[in-house]
């Protein structure tokens, strides 16, 4: 079976090994380099490094019809594709003889779209899981091949969530390889009602003490991937921007305290802000500019103390 790989970031790595290792692609279908770092060098994305390093070809085509050109060269039978983050048309979707295989890290039809982790986790989801799924024209609405479920632990977040996943997804690749192989791949219908994961807006990004600890908490967790879940305070007459790490639920303070006041510094642990129901205890944080750092140092570093408000 002929086989061509779709993905980009390094979380299409291993399903990338995966594939290698069952049936090793013809050509590898990555992103363009990018700018990176201070200096703004243009650099490779993970797969492509993988790729290369495998002496697998790769290709970096910037459209539709140039993805559709390299398809039709090589003639796969099958596409699987991995976060390679453009949507692909029709004139690419029908190329491979037996079809594209999707790996989406949801419980399809659930969180169709970009960041179902985060959005998973800022829902409160107690379970998500992977499934694998024949790409069509819509945005993650094709027929499911293979789905498997797991629990979503309460410490967990984006990270963890997404290292959970990563290791069920290979399960179910292999699965589904395997059901392609012996030729009759399950092609279900997706049912139950679809929910959405778009990307993240940075205005979503910023935490208001105006709303519950809970949902706040739950912020925190899904966000932990990316420069997001950030406030504004303003410490000893400076305004400060601060990304906020790690939360974790705090009983509530005195009711005459506002939400967003900062209700008590607990010494090794953090510092407590009151929220509109319930409180939440901030363990880690990274200041604008700086290194993250346990939020009792920051607490010190700021002569941070109670009374101290935080944007709502």
């Amino acid at each position: 079976m002929k086989t061509v790989f779709f993905g980009t970031p390094a979380v299409a790595v291993p399903f990338l090994n995966l594939l290698c290792e069952k049936q090793p692609p013809l050509l590898v279908i990555t992103r363009a380099d990018s700018p990176s770092g201070r200096g703004l060098k243009l650099t490779p994305g993970p797969v492509k490094v993988a790729a290369l390093e495998r002496g697998i070809a790769v290709a970096t085509p910037g459209n539709s019809a140039e993805i559709a050109r390299e398809l039709a060269a090589v003639k796969p039978d099958l596409a699987v594709v991995v976060a390679y983050g453009r949507l692909l048309k029709n004139d690419a979707l029908y190329v491979p003889s037996i079809g594209c295989i999707n790996i989406h890290f949801s419980l399809l039809p659930k969180y169709r779209g970009a960041a179902p982790v985060q959005r998973a986790l800022m829902n409160g989801e107690t379970e998500t899981g992977v499934t694998s799924f024949w790409l069509d024209e819509g945005m993650d609405t094709g027929p499911v091949c293979v789905s498997e479920k797991t629990q979503i632990a309460p410490d967990d977040n984006a990270a963890s969530l997404m290292d959970k996943l990563v290791s069920l997804g290979l399960v179910v690749l292999d699965k589904t390889l395997s059901a392609v192989a012996a030729g009759n791949p399950p092609r279900i219908p997706q049912s139950g009602e679809a929910s959405f994961a778009p990307l993240l807006k940075t205005s979503e990004a910023f935490l208001d003490f105006s709303f519950s600890a809970a949902r706040l908490h739950n912020k925190v967790r899904g966000l932990a991937l990316g420069p997001h879940a950030r406030v504004y305070t303003v410490i000893n007459g400076r305004k400060t921007l601060v990304q906020v790490l790690k939360t974790s639920l705090a009983p509530s303070a005195d009711a005459a305290v506002k939400p967003g006041a900062v209700a008590r510094v607990e010494r090794g642990k953090g510092f407590v802000v009151q929220c509109i129901d319930g409180a939440l205890l901030v363990e880690a944080v990274r200041p604008e500019g700086k290194k993250s750092v346990p939020a009792w140092d920051f607490a010190n570093g700021f002569q941070l103390k109670a009374g101290d408000m935080f944007a709502v």
